[in-house]
């Protein structure tokens, strides 16, 4: 039977293949290489995300100085060498100034575009808090404060978009109209599950299905309005209203020369995960590819797995790997501490495989980055509470204060990778030995 030693060292090992399924290089390069560029004038290229430097890297090897200039918004620290795109680093998950900035020149740009232009957009996850252009009568604090909210009420990727499409001059299809009538390609890294091009990165220059009216409901679902600040609210309840002119719908004319092309999403990395997972011998198994819920909900359901794997040899005997993709949320609480959706999945799932042997669980970010941390996500074990108790920790108490970083940090049980240069939402998984 394998060691928990060496499950640990599979379950990072089949991540980081994860991780290589979900680079999106080679893709743009093969779609670069499809399209005719010959009709165009200039070729400006401009997008946001945590994984467009590394797309610009790959767009520059196909144009080089076809590229006669452009801008990215990025995450702090998530950069690259490029020689003809300019990058913009900024705030994320809730957005700055230096995001404002950025976003104020690429609409500066998109408005600059003529008909013989074509305007590349990068898009990828990130981009709806690092392409952040507030729309009239809203101000960055009024923005900062409603992300929060909508983060901490547990809000999915979904409703969270819907709403920023509404508070903003550039997204929901705004660019696109903007960098009418040039023609736009967009190039999408999916980290929304169903890969839904106008949720991708609230979709700047994808036709909006969503309304006024959609983000109002969402804000009242979760008993946000009044405590959202005051121009929001009034903002939402006046283009509920139809005082306020609604995001481009499909259909519009500034649409006509616009494409969109997701070129990467989860099931490529859960699939290329796969493929390391039954190369190192284990009976696989991909759940699914479309996780959503609550993070510590929806690792009880794993957790179970484990032990029915080990219990019964159901849905594979061992050694059996069990893959899943998506996003889950998580409710803060009032006292919150430290943590990702990753990390609080692991601590959660950990209690339940406690005392179980050759059993590990493993949660990341294929961006490399869990919530507001250094870390990608976490990895335990079936002694990692006990381990814990010896150490003075107490999981059950980390959980209720949505203090899951320094909970792992403490045992060394941290995923981390540093910025991976892609973003597909994220990688459960299970190893029983």
């Amino acid at each position: 039977m394998a060691t928990e030693a060496q499950l640990r060292r599979d379950a990072v090992q089949i991540f980081r293949a994860a991780l290589t399924g979900a680079d999106p290089q080679a893709r743009i390069i093969a779609q670069m290489r499809r399209f005719n560029l010959t009709r165009f004038q200039n070729i400006l290229v401009v997008g946001a995300g945590k994984a467009s430097a590394r797309m610009a890297v790959a767009l520059e090897k196909v144009l080089g100085l076809r590229i006669a200039g452009g801008l990215l918004n990025v995450k702090y620290g998530h950069t690259a060498g490029l020689r003809q795109i300019e990058l913009n680093e900024c705030g994320h998950p809730v957005p700055d100034k230096n995001g404002i900035a950025g976003a104020r020149r690429i609409a500066e740009l998109a408005r600059a575009a003529g008909p013989r232009d074509l305007v590349i957009c990068l898009i990828s996850g990130g981009a709806s808090a690092l392409l952040t252009l507030p729309a009239e009568g809203l101000s960055l604090a009024d923005n900062q404060a409603t992300t929060k909210a909508l983060l901490a009420s547990g809000a999915d990727i979904h409703e969270l978009n819907t709403v920023r499409k509404h508070l903003s001059a550039i997204k929901g299809g705004q660019l696109a109209r903007m960098a009418s009538p040039a023609t736009v390609l967009t190039l999408l890294l999916s980290d929304v599950v169903g890969d839904d091009p106008d949720v991708i990165g609230s979709g700047p220059t994808v036709p909006d299905r969503s309304t006024f009216a959609d983000a109002l409901e969402i804000v009242k679902r979760y008993g946000l309005l009044k405590r959202l600040p005051k121009a929001v609210r009034t903002r939402l309840e006046r283009g509920a209203a139809g005082q306020i002119d609604e995001t481009p719908k499909p259909g519009d004319a500034v649409f006509a020369g616009t494409k969109n092309v997701i070129v990467g999403s989860n099931r490529g990395a859960v699939n290329t995960a796969r493929k390391a997972a039954r190369a190192l011998g284990y009976r696989t198994v991909v759940l699914s590819t479309t996780i959503q819920g609550e993070a510590r909900a929806v690792a009880l359901v794993h957790a179970a797995i484990a032990r029915e794997i080990r219990a019964s040899g159901q849905p594979a005997k061992a050694p059996a790997c069990v893959i899943s993709g998506g996003e889950t949320t998580v409710i803060l609480s009032k006292e919150h501490g430290l943590g990702g959706r990753n990390q609080e999945f692991v601590l959660a799932a950990a209690r339940e495989i406690a005392g179980l042997k050759s059993v590990v669980l493993l949660a990341a970010g294929t961006d490399g980055t869990d919530g507001p941390t250094d870390a990608a996500g976490a990895l335990a074990d079936g002694r990692t509470i006990v381990r814990a108790t010896a150490k003075g920790l107490d999981a059950r108490a980390a959980l209720a204060r949505n203090d899951s970083y320094h909970f792992f940090e403490n045992l060394g049980d941290l995923v981390r990778t540093g910025p991976t240069g892609t973003n597909v939402a994220d990688v459960h998984i299970i190893l029983v030995g």
